[in-house]
């Protein structure tokens, strides 16, 4: 929620997570009577491409740690994530490792000390790559949505950006605002 009161339905894939509790992804989609799943394809140290660094803040020497996802949605992709964090956030820790992470990262990023504070949502739209028609059993003419977060510490500290390519097949990506009431400064 925003010093302003507002909420998103991107929230819940913000909190970290209780013990024994499933991501955000297969909570949201076993609600509704599907099942979610995630793919670890790949954890490496990189350069990330230019946007994520400037979003990271990282000089021209500076590397991030990818965890790149296949996500699924009751067996079929449905979208390609690749979450960034600096080096000196996530190297010697789990997020470095390929392999999961109980909770998900937001739940060992917490651990770390770092929550967000300030997240900004972009959302672009373009044609497919070949690589995303391989991973997404998508059609040379098919499009895909693009969002890209960035979340920000409390001092305005960038440690995650992820970048969420999904199948663009006439769904909706739709944004619910909901207002909460605060008490009055003064």
């Amino acid at each position: 929620m925003s010093d302003t009161g507002w909420a998103d339905i991107s929230a819940p894939y913000l909190r970290p997570r209780r013990p024994g509790d499933p991501d955000a992804w297969t909570a949201e989609v076993e609600a509704h009577g599907h099942v979610g799943t995630n793919q670890l394809r790949d954890v490496e140290e990189i350069r990330p491409p230019q946007a994520v660094a400037d979003a990271l803040r990282l000089g021209p020497g500076d590397t991030a740690i990818v965890r790149r996802r296949l996500v699924l949605l009751d067996g079929r992709p449905t979208e390609l994530a690749d979450s960034y964090y600096p080096v000196g956030i996530a190297g010697g820790t789990r997020l470095a490792e390929a392999r999961k992470i109980p909770g998900g990262a937001v739940t060992l990023l917490a651990e770390l000390g770092y929550r967000p504070h300030k997240v900004e949502e972009r959302v672009t739209a373009r044609p497919s790559t070949e690589p995303e028609q391989a991973a997404l059993a998508l059609r040379p003419q098919d499009w895909v949505l693009v969002l890209t977060r960035v979340s920000r510490t409390s001092a305005g500290t960038p440690y995650e950006v992820s970048v969420m390519t999904m199948v663009a097949d006439g769904r909706e990506l739709r944004y619910e605002l909901s207002y909460r009431d605060q008490p009055a400064e003064g």
